[in-house]
């Protein structure tokens, strides 16, 4: 059993800068892929990025690549977000997820590959 805990959110400016972070406790790591999901309000959650915490790779959507980045520090078992330049549009609740499966290497960016979620830490971007 895998616990997450994300923190980081708030309310900032249009074009600031953003680091979310998560802190995973239990379960076994060598095999996870660690996700971040976002809902924008009346949305469906979307997925952010993904890093695979065996391997270190990494994959986004297509919508953040180049704003976002995902990393890891194993020793804390926490995985981040940076965010730069902020947008209105990601405005939303970001969620940190665990796939327990992923293997070495796999970068899954559906959500129902995904089998922890933590509570979600809110983002408002004011323009």
């Amino acid at each position: 059993q895998v616990q997450l805990v994300e923190s980081g959110g708030g309310l900032v400016q249009a074009g600031d800068s953003l680091r979310l972070s998560c802190t995973a406790s239990g379960g076994t790591f060598s095999r996870l892929a660690m996700g971040w999901f976002r809902q924008a309000p009346g949305k469906e959650r979307e997925f952010v990025a993904t890093i695979n915490w065996s391997a270190g790779r990494t994959r986004y959507a297509d919508s953040v690549k180049g704003r976002f980045t995902i990393s890891r520090d194993s020793g804390k078992k926490q995985v981040y977000l940076q965010i730069i330049s902020l947008k209105s549009e990601d405005t939303g609740v970001y969620y940190c997820a665990a796939d327990r499966s992923a293997g070495w290497g796999g970068l899954p960016d559906d959500s129902s590959s995904y089998d922890y979620w933590g509570q979600g830490t809110q983002v408002t971007v004011s323009s």
